[in-house]
């Protein structure tokens, strides 16, 4: 039959009014007053009509969503394969299960529990600082931090000796066990889950270890050499496969550690990407002579050269004074950005030399000036 939620053009989520709405609009539309002679738009009405059947009957669409149908399951040969159950009507054998147990085809033959799925240790976090110098230039960090390990004395089997486990008698050693569950429409279902008493290990302990109390781990501190990369920025964070936490118990892997890394501020020197910027303030009679300025660097310091008659605001850029590229070549830029400050008082001695100064300098030195004067006097 046809999918009527695809009938009527609306998600299986719609609401009923939407739904009416819907049904309204496209009868209206096909209608046989509205399509005389017309074979299609009949079909079509037809088909509307059957989806809202469907659709507005709380029943018969309970049924559709759940099993395909709107009169539900359906039994008989047609579909033989499975005890003569017919699945025509289904999205597929993992669908009808999925629908049942909300867990899919897995769960219901023990892929998801079990010894057949690999224990893992959880993850840990730990933040750590390091200076703006040495998220430049790349640093290596001794990080300190607990973990869970196996134990060393009982192998992480949680047991005093070998003596004190025992074979599980509730699953025989097989770590799993079978549930049984009855359904009315497709008999009994058998569900493989892991085993509750040993827990998937096949084994019970009768005397437990000392050193660990049974857990099968201890809380060990860890010292470990951190080689971070020149280029890191404040707030990335490092994975370190395998050195997490150890599940508990003689099987498993580690988890991860994550290192969340912050990078102090420079007091002058800002990063954007792999560029460096800065803002560096000359005085006025510098600006006009040219000078040599100290600027801060990665690894150091250099001289600038500032030439005569620098402007205010006038950027310089610097090849190669940037950061190092995180784990490729080349480096970024340093960017400077060049303020003319005025003082803000001078002696009457000065006035008059700045008088005679302004007084000697060419009007047309000031271009800018010139253009202001011409478009208000003019």
């Amino acid at each position: 039959m046809t999918n009527p939620y695809e009938a009527l053009g609306v998600s299986k989520n719609a609401s009923a009014d939407e739904i009416k709405s819907a049904y309204r609009r496209l009868a209206k539309k096909y209608h046989p007053d509205a399509n005389p002679n017309n074979k299609a738009a009949e079909e079509k009405f037809k088909e509307i009509n059957a989806a809202y059947e469907i659709l507005s009957d709380a029943q018969k669409k309970a049924n559709f969503d759940r099993f395909g149908s709107a009169e539900g399951p359906s039994f008989g040969g047609g579909g033989a394969g499975f005890g003569g159950f017919d699945f025509g009507g289904f999205g597929g054998f993992s669908d009808i299960f999925e629908n049942i147990f909300d867990q899919g085809i897995d769960g219901l033959f023990g892929r998801r529990s079990g010894r057949g799925r690999t224990a893992r240790g959880s993850d840990i976090v730990i933040d750590t600082e390091i200076s703006f110098e040495e998220s430049c230039n790349g640093v290596t960090k001794n990080i300190v931090f607990n973990r869970n390990e196996r134990c060393p004395d009982c192998k992480g089997t949680g047991a005093k000796d070998d003596s004190s486990l025992q074979t599980c008698s509730y699953c025989h050693g097989a770590g799993q066990v079978k549930q049984t569950q009855r359904l009315s429409a497709f008999g009994v279902i058998e569900n493989v889950v892991q085993c509750p008493v040993c827990h998937g290990s096949g084994k019970i302990i009768t005397e437990k270890c000392k050193s660990c109390s049974g857990k099968g781990n201890t809380k060990k501190h860890v010292s470990y050499n951190l080689n971070i990369p020149a280029g890191i920025n404040d707030g990335q964070t490092m994975t370190i496969t395998g050195q997490g936490n150890m599940p508990d118990g003689a099987a498993g892997i580690a988890g991860d550690l994550h290192i969340r890394v912050h990078v102090a501020k420079h007091p002058i020197l800002m990063r954007e990407d792999f560029d460096l910027y800065m803002e560096l303030p000359i005085t006025f009679t510098q600006a006009i002579l040219g000078t040599k300025v100290k600027i801060p660097v990665v690894g150091g310091t250099m001289d600038l050269e500032i030439p005569p008659n620098t402007q205010n605001g006038t950027l310089r850029r610097i090849h190669g004074k940037g950061v190092k590229k995180l784990r490729a070549a080349g480096t970024g830029d340093l960017i400077v950005k060049i303020f003319v400050e005025m003082p803000k008082t001078v002696d009457k001695r000065t006035a008059q030399l700045l008088e005679a100064l302004d007084h000697d300098i060419r009007a047309d030195s000031y271009k800018k000036v010139a253009s202001y004067r011409s478009k208000v006097y003019n």
